[in-house]
């Protein structure tokens, strides 16, 4: 077996890729080694993909961008990191045409997580690259799961150096906003979900009371981000107008009194960065003024 130096720019390079999907060179250079020149980024990708690690395709439509992605062997050996083993391991991209069917809304994603941790390390904040973590499943019973895009992790440094944690939904209008606004209804869903316990019932004599399944690895619920591309002006004000009426069927539920749930171009987030004031308030639809994503849990 390849021996990957752990904590070195391979490890760091290995890691990105089996947690995030897919990246493309340049998001790869912007990840792991931003102050250097991109050519070591390169090399270090050569040298992975000789090791059997690592593969890419090219995109022939994005100017021939190279879009690398870890092989079955790069994610087993990836996965025995202690870093990476908190999450079951990534659905397998199995052969370049699986990759090319999935590049881009993976690579959107990536984009996403890269404006985050971009924004962190210019603000001195702290969100590093493994703190961007695709498709974590979150069970809801019967079968049904709830699988955000990404869930971040972020330490702001202001205000006492709070942890934050968000749910992100990256939305490429490949769906219709009513089915966007559908996915309200089950985080929703995911905010109330106990398990049932295993057994017949007996009686709870000093037992702990039980708690929604979230609670075992939340403090607080994350917030809900909603990250729109995919179409212009006119199309991100119809998907945010569906979800703001979501929000009106949903208006008795404690979710929205304890979640703050925003929705924002991908667009301004990569111009302005995701800490500016560019998102739409969706769980206090009447309020048109747009806010940082990092604001107070009940505005």
């Amino acid at each position: 077996m390849v021996k990957v130096d752990a904590g070195g720019g391979d490890w760091l390079a290995l890691a990105v890729l089996a947690q995030y999907r897919m990246a493309t060179t340049e998001q790869m250079h912007r990840v792991i080694a931003p102050g250097v020149r991109i050519e070591q980024t390169r090399r270090r990708l050569a040298k992975l993909r000789n090791e059997g690690l690592i593969d890419r395709i090219t995109l022939p439509q994005a100017g021939r961008t190279r879009v690398w992605f870890a092989t079955q062997y790069g994610v087993q050996v990836a996965s025995e990191w202690p870093e990476l083993r908190e999450w079951p391991p990534p659905k397998l991209i199995a052969d370049p045409t699986a990759a090319r069917l999935r590049a881009g809304h993976a690579l959107a994603v990536t984009e996403t997580g890269l404006a985050f941790l971009q924004d962190a390390r210019h603000r001195g904040d702290v969100c590093r690259p493994l703190d961007w973590i695709p498709e974590v499943y979150h069970a809801l019973g019967g079968g049904e799961a709830v699988i955000p895009d990404a869930l971040l992790y972020y330490r702001s440094c202001g205000d006492g150096g709070s942890m934050l944690r968000a749910f992100v939904e990256v939305d490429r209008a490949t769906m219709g906003p009513e089915r966007l606004a559908a996915k309200l209804g089950a985080y929703a869903r995911l905010h109330a979900y106990v398990p049932t316990p295993i057994g017949r019932p007996r009686p709870n004599f000093g037992l702990q009371p039980l708690e929604e399944d979230w609670r075992r690895r939340y403090v607080l619920f994350p917030r809900l981000l909603f990250v729109l591309d995919g179409t212009g002006p006119t199309g991100i004000a119809t998907r945010i107008q569906a979800l703001r009426a979501a929000t009106r069927a949903l208006a008795l539920s404690s979710f929205l009194r304890d979640v703050p749930v925003l929705a924002a171009p991908l667009t301004d987030l990569l111009r302005n960065g995701p800490s500016a004031s560019v998102w739409h308030l969706i769980h206090v639809p009447d309020q048109d003024h747009k806010v940082g994503w990092m604001q107070s849990r009940h505005p």
